[in-house]
């Protein structure tokens, strides 16, 4: 019992060494949308509408980059794993095409899609605006793209540190920008939640120049950078595509429900939509905990059947999710003690922060199981199983969790609560489905465990 437990800490310290510069990266990134709401939120509840309504139609397809570009992490974390070197350096030129393409499909993607916003029918007010902040964070998701692709080679081979201190940068220089633009500084006008848009595409663009010249210049990314092939590796190319697209359709149904909730919330008023911002923009911050964690089980999954032991890969992917669990056990009780003072900093407006608190305790109850969820889906990223979660997302959240939030958001007017309802079950179902795949999937694993 005392070596298990040893193993265990030992697996847990290789998580968090991967993890915590993943999770504070993505914190960052994501706090960039944190700055936007509380500045949004200091000038009006139509510029936080409007940001909310907007972030809600940009947001998947981003999520649907990631999800594509995942795959590269997969792929090296077993190339590496197997001290498949060429293969990486390979792979590097196939994933920078792909996120090409997929860079020019996302720009014209977003413009399309601020047409949505007639159809669900939000405010009259928010859609001029939140039409203009899509215009303009569309032009850096050519860049974000290919800044996917760069971060995952780093995040396959083990070396997540670079990416951390390039988002805190980007964060810094957001929120320089966002008070030039949005409040009207230094001689520019006032552009409100416009401006927040303009200065979340100048930030991708910087954080791609970053990394790019850091991969560059640093002495770890010698040996895979440099690659003999310049025309399209398509056998690497289809894999890519098989791994990742059921990753980028399983990120985009689970965000795409909490989209399609989020634009429920704006049929319902600008106070609801501007509460629920508060609510889902703290969850999301605290859910980059577990994201670093399945990312980071990926890799040690990965490592593990690459180095042709999958008896680690098991007890690695558990440790994954177990301490993923348990983190979120951890922001819940933040969210249930101190949900008066969370949204203090958000918004001052009363009507806005009553409601928010409410949806507050909402979020706390369905952090354990996104938290699970997420890692548990890592750990069937490194095992290159991604089909299977796709069928979970769809499953659970289009068909459960959706239609159970309009049902009792909307059909039985239990407003914004009602809508949160059909969150909380369908991430249940997610999380328990999840972890039942990866225990049967990885059970027949034979061979010597070596945790460390």
């Amino acid at each position: 019992m005392f070596e298990k437990r040893k193993s265990l800490l030992r697996e847990y310290r290789q998580l968090a060494k991967l993890s915590v510069p993943i999770t504070i990266g993505q914190i960052a990134l994501i706090a960039t949308g944190f700055v936007d709401t509380v500045m949004a939120g200091r000038i009006s509840p139509l510029a936080l509408g409007a940001i909310a309504v907007g972030a809600n139609l940009w947001i998947p397809v981003y999520l649907f980059s990631v999800g594509l570009m995942m795959a590269v992490s997969s792929m090296v974390s077993h190339y590496f794993g197997a001290g498949q070197t060429a293969a990486i350096r390979d792979l590097i030129k196939q994933s920078l095409m792909v996120s090409g393409v997929l860079g020019l499909l996302g720009f014209y993607s977003v413009r399309l899609l601020s047409g949505v916003m007639g159809w669900v029918g939000i405010d009259e007010g928010i859609v001029p605006v939140a039409t203009g902040y899509l215009y303009a964070v569309s032009w850096g998701i050519p860049a974000v793209c290919a800044y996917l692709a760069l971060r995952f080679v780093s995040e396959g081979i083990g070396y997540t540190r670079p990416m951390m201190v390039i988002q805190l940068i980007g964060l810094a220089i957001n929120a320089l920008l966002n008070y030039i633009l949005m409040f009207g500084k230094l001689g520019v006008p006032a552009m409100g939640a416009v401006g927040a848009g303009w200065a979340t595409a100048a930030v991708m663009w910087i954080n791609l120049f970053m990394l790019v010249v850091y991969i560059l210049t640093h002495h770890r990314y010698a040996d895979i950078w440099q690659s003999e092939k310049l025309k399209p590796d398509w056998k690497r190319t289809k894999e890519m595509l098989r791994l990742g697209l059921p990753i980028a359709l399983t990120l985009v149904n689970e965000v795409g429900m909490f989209s399609a909730v989020g634009l429920l919330m704006g049929s319902l008023g600008v106070i609801e939509v501007a509460a629920h911002q508060i609510a889902i923009n703290f969850a999301g911050m605290m859910f980059m905990i577990p994201l670093g964690i399945s990312a980071a089980t990926t890799i040690r999954v990965g490592h593990a059947l690459g180095e042709q032991r999958p008896v680690d890969a098991r007890f690695r992917g558990l440790a994954g999710i177990s301490l993923a669990g348990m983190c979120m056990f951890g922001t819940a009780s933040i969210m249930l003690l101190f949900p008066d003072l969370i949204v203090s900093i958000y918004s001052k407006d009363a009507e806005v922060a009553t409601m928010a608190v409410t949806l507050l305790f909402m979020a706390a109850i369905f952090q354990l199981s996104d938290g699970v969820q997420v890692s548990a889906a890592g750990a069937l990223r490194g095992m290159k199983d991604t089909l299977y979660p796709l069928l979970v997302s769809v499953v659970a959240y289009w068909f459960v969790g959706l239609p159970f939030s309009y049902y009792l958001g909307i059909n039985r007017a239990f407003g914004p609560q009602g809508l949160w309802m059909g969150l909380v079950a369908s991430l249940t179902l997610a999380a328990v489905w999840l972890v039942w795949r990866f225990w049967r999937v990885s059970r027949g694993g034979r061979g010597t465990r070596d945790t460390g």
